[in-house]
Formats: C-alpha cells, structure tokens, sequence
C-alpha cells in the first residue's frame, strides 16, 4: 500500500492538534532523530511531533490512519536494531516529554506511570520511597516504553524475571487512534487472549504505549556482589550453571572479559578493582536477611574457588560498588569508542551451553581475523557480542559482519537459542529472524500485525514487515 507523502496541508492540521512549537521539520528536526545509540540505520522523519498526551496520541492516529501516513513512536533512541529510525519517513512521535509519575500504590505495589520516564528516574523514584523495580537493563537513559517495547531484560533477571513479569497493565493508542486500556491492577488474569503481553516486545508495531501500570517490590535491606576472577574463560563460564544449580540465588550473574574490562578503565579514566585475570564473574545477592544474604555469599564464594576461581572480592562499600558496576555500564560504550564501526550480536542461549557459545566466537574471531568482544547475563544465557571493524574496508567490513551474524545466529539456533535476548529486532535483524523461525512462524506473526496494522502503518519496516 503507497504511503501518502506529508505535505503543507498535513502540517497545518497537525499543528491543531499539538501545540506549533512542538512540531519540527526539515532543518529543525534533529540529526539524533534520523538513527539510534548504534547508528549504521538513517532516515528523517518528514515531521517531528512532541507528544504531551494520550489524546494527542490518539489524534496524530486517527489522522494517520485516515490519511494512510506511516508513523513511528520514539523515546530516548537508546535501541541499537534501527527499531526507532523512520525508514518510510512520514511521522516520528517524541514520547520523551510523557514523563510524569501518575500513581504510587503501596496497597497493590504498583507504579503508574508515563513511557518517557527514564529508568534511572523510575529506579530512584521507587527507592527513595522504600520500593524496588527489579528490571536492570544496561542502559539507565532508556525509557520505560522502550523497555516495554523490547522486553528489556537485565542483569537481575536471572533471580527477578525481564520487564514483561513487571507490566500489569497498559494504555495502548492503536493505530487508528483508539485507546484501549489492558490489563490494570490485577494480579492474576485469564479474560480471554492476552494482548498486554502481545504487546510487551512488539518494538512500537502493534500500538503506542501511552502509560503502564508496573509491579514492584519493597527493597531489599542488603545488597552484595563479589568478583571473581579466574584463569580462562572456559573455567568463569562452565562454572555458571553450576552456581545456577547450588543452594544460592544470585540476583545477577555477569560475565567480563579482561579486554572488556580494559576497554573500560581506558574509556573511563578509572582502575577496576582488578584486571589481572583473563575472566571474571560479577554475582550479586540480595535480600532483607543480613545473615541469610551473609550465608549465600559466603556459599557461592567457597563453592567457586573450589571450581577453580582464583580470589574472591568482596563489593560491600559505596566506593567498591560505583567502580565495579560503573564500569560494568559503560562495557557498550567503551567498545563503541575502542573502533570506528561495529555491530552487536544479542543472542540468547541456554545456561547449559553459554560456554559453547563464547568458545564458539573465538573461533569465529581467529577464523574471520576481526575483533570480536563480549560480555553479558551469564546466568540467563543472554550475551552481548561485539563485531568489530577496527581497519577493515567497506567490502571487507560487509563481507565479515555478514559472515559473522550468519554464523553467530546459527549456532545460537542449533544451541536451542534465540537471536535476540532482550534488544529487539527491529529493522537490522529481521532477515535473520526470518531465517531463524521459518515462513510459518512468521507467517502467523503477520498475520498479528494485519490485525492490529491492516494499512501497515505502525513503525513499518520492521521485526516481520
């Protein structure tokens, strides 16, 4: 179906709808606007909206849906699969300034809220206030709606679940600009299909999340992780879905390289507590039991040296924890600054075969002769891999990236994996979804988006389109 091409007309109506100044084209629009955090995907909207409100959502959707313009809604850009980049021009909706906290409910834990609050906002919000949202994506500038929007997971996510175990309702705009309300308070549901939960992970293709409705938790009173170093990657990594299977419940299980951890004290200006080692496990425990959270950490220490770890460090100061996991967050971006290009392979794997996988990409690294470096959520099987292009030429650099995803994403599927853990596919990846699910699965995926899409005008382009 053609895309109607925005003109004066369509302009001067929208400015009836939101505020003039909150409309921006051509020069005025933002060059931040035309890609996201990972780049390598461009295109400008023909018009910027900033959006205030549900009922501004929902009349920018109807005119839409009228007059057949593709439109895509954006937060922070913090995505790194061109999810958010407007590849068909059209409408790009700023959801960033829908960033107020609507409703604190101690009696059922819940946060209502709107999708431009960062998660950094919403971490310090509840925890000032003695509560706890336990989902920890890397990236704190994120907005909750993205978060939503990928089913973003964390490093907590192997005690605590991702951000769909956390989303009891939502404010969906459709996209003919009906609102429709899902879920809500409630803790157990079973009223018919569950299109909340379609459309947590649905990258902005289904509808336009104008307000959630989150769980939370009280915080937990101790909160301690410890590094562990050891003498091979082989070793850090094996050791993984053994601790998974002892008598403790790490909150967090990382896993860092030493050229990771290096990359960081470079990019930040900071020493890690040590970097001696080529590998390191990061575990948290926490809990409201100092002796309990005592006895965990004290377990899984004793019980990884015997696995070979060569130290224990304890993170139990203020000054200890800003380094170890300061770090630890700038791991993307200390590689991003480390080489000209690179793109990232966000697989996910059973615990029982990370090793495999991280054995896997060193293979791929000397046979491709490319930088490949990694870190990720051991204890979830969810890894982060980096293709790097350091001096490769532009043939050189397409030809190896092309190869490397190929046989990243193949070996994940005969691992019984995934190609995405919890960055989404968006715009770069969805051919290898294709390849990955098969014309059948894809099929049914489809036919979803027809449902909720049949002008196909909702964030096209991407994930099945």
């Amino acid at each position: 179906m053609p895309y109607h091409k925005i003109n004066a007309e369509d302009i001067s109506y929208l400015k009836t709808i939101v505020a003039p100044d909150r409309i921006l084209t051509g020069a005025a629009i933002n060059d931040d606007y035309s890609h996201d955090e990972m780049g390598g995907i461009s295109h400008y909207p023909d018009v910027l909206i900033i959006a205030g409100s549900t009922e501004e959502v929902s009349a920018i959707m109807k005119y839409a849906y009228a007059n057949t313009i593709p439109v895509v809604a954006r937060g922070s850009g913090t995505g790194l699969v061109g999810a958010s980049v407007p590849i068909e021009g059209g409408i790009m909706i700023d959801l960033s300034a829908m960033n107020k906290f609507i409703e604190l409910d101690e009696s059922n834990l819940t946060l209502t809220l709107q999708p431009g609050v960062l998660l950094m906002e919403l971490q310090a919000y509840v925890q000032d206030k003695g509560f706890f949202y336990p989902p920890d994506p890397g990236e704190k500038s994120a907005t909750i709606g993205g978060n939503i929007s990928t089913n973003a997971g964390g490093m907590r996510a192997v005690k605590y679940g991702v951000t769909r175990d956390y989303v009891r309702g939502l404010t969906v705009v459709l996209t003919t600009g009906e609102v429709v309300h899902l879920g809500g308070k409630v803790v157990k549901n079973s009223s018919g299909y569950a299109l909340k939960d379609l459309m947590i992970g649905s990258e902005g293709t289904l509808g336009i999340i104008t307000e959630a409705v989150l769980r939370i938790l009280p915080l937990p009173k101790y909160s301690v992780s410890m590094l562990i170093p050891f003498a091979s990657m082989e070793a850090a990594i094996e050791c993984v879905p053994k601790i998974a299977r002892s008598q403790t419940q790490p909150t967090a299980i990382e896993y860092m390289a030493q050229e990771t951890l290096l990359f960081s004290e470079d990019y930040l200006g900071k020493k890690f507590p040590d970097t001696k080692s080529p590998a390191y496990l990061l575990l948290t425990f926490d809990g409201n039991s100092e002796a309990h959270v005592q006895l965990e950490y004290k377990e899984a220490a004793e019980f990884c040296l015997s696995e070979g770890a060569l130290d224990v460090f304890l993170v139990d100061t203020d000054e200890r924890k800003a380094s170890v996991w300061g770090a630890r967050g700038s791991f993307l971006e200390a590689i991003k600054a480390s080489t000209p290009d690179m793109d990232e392979c966000d697989v996910v794997v059973p615990r029982s075969h990370v090793a495999d996988f991280i054995k896997y990409t060193h293979t791929v690294e000397k046979e491709l002769g490319v930088r490949i470096p990694s870190f990720g959520h051991a204890g979830d099987g969810n890894l982060h891999v980096y293709i790097c292009r350091d001096k490769l030429d532009d043939a050189a650099w397409e030809q190896k990236l092309q190869e490397a995803f190929d046989r990243f994403y193949g070996k994940a599927e005969e691992l019984g994996g995934q190609i995405s853990g919890e960055h989404g596919i968006g715009y770069a990846k969805k051919g290898f979804l294709k390849n990955m699910l098969g014309e059948t699965h894809i099929a049914l995926m489809r036919g979803v988006k027809e449902v909720f899409d049949p002008k196909n005008i909702l964030n096209p382009g991407k994930v099945v389109s």
